[in-house]
């Protein structure tokens, strides 16, 4: 049995001499691991379509406990990022969000789309990098079902404050008057972070990344949105440790 996908290089491993084992954020599939036999054999032709970033239109073939990849062509490959090393660090921290938060064995469209235009807008200087990120942190967490609650304060329902306090923990807010000194764990936030908080998981789709702000909001945004996505699925994320000590 076999079918054929689009699909993101978001892990790859050598095995041996000649194969390694991928890891593809498909369309069609979700997150599926995959052998690629020969994979280091340039005349082959799998060399480049399978390896780390690379977009590609793949053909998976079933085996009794494993897929493997037959053809493989490439669609676009980010090359502008391997230039740039902290970008490249940044986009290994999407990989690995995406295999941390993309669903396995069903359609997995959208996720591939957003993963797909934010390595766009980063490759291509389209958007500031510090915002790009937490729109893809936030809009993934939301998507597998972690939507936080940040229609209004959860105590007194006032919508905005010069000073709103995010709780990663549970995903809610605060403000600065019910909040008062029992603001511990949280991210105080803008007013226009909170509204760029806001943004990232209520937006449409084709709005994702359509904002500015300060220095000083991204920061904020940033601190929110990392802290939320640790607390969400229990995890120190290894590649944003690394892109945060190089920057």
């Amino acid at each position: 049995m076999k079918f054929r996908t689009e699909g993101l290089i978001i892990k790859e491993q050598n095995i041996g001499e000649q194969d390694k084992l991928i890891h593809v954020l498909t369309k069609s599939n979700g997150v599926v691991k995959a052998f690629v036999r020969g994979a280091k054999n340039i005349k082959g032709g799998k060399a480049a379509a399978t390896s780390l970033l690379s977009y590609s239109l793949l053909t998976f073939h079933t085996g009794r406990d494993s897929y493997s990849i037959g053809d493989a062509r490439t669609l676009r490959v980010f090359s502008k990022l391997r230039g740039d090393v902290k970008k490249m660090c940044l986009a290994q921290y999407f990989c690995e969000l995406a295999l941390t938060i993309c669903p396995r064995e069903k359609n997995a469209e959208k996720y591939l789309s957003l993963v797909l235009n934010s390595l766009y807008l980063l490759n291509e200087d389209k958007r500031p990098a510090e915002l790009v990120k937490p729109c893809l942190e936030m809009r993934l967490a939301a998507m597998a079902g972690y939507l936080p609650d940040l229609i209004m304060c959860k105590n007194c329902g006032v919508y905005t404050a010069p000073l709103m306090h995010f709780f990663p923990q549970t995903g809610e807010i605060e403000c600065g008057r019910c909040c008062g000194a029992q603001a511990s764990g949280a991210v105080p936030l803008t007013e226009a972070a909170l509204t760029a908080l806001r943004h990232t998981v209520y937006a449409d789709d084709d709005k994702l990344f359509s904002f500015s702000l300060s220095d000083e909001g991204l920061e904020l945004l940033n601190r929110a949105s990392e802290a939320y996505l640790q607390y969400r699925f229990e995890k120190e994320f290894k590649t944003l440790n690394f892109y945060k000590a190089i920057k």
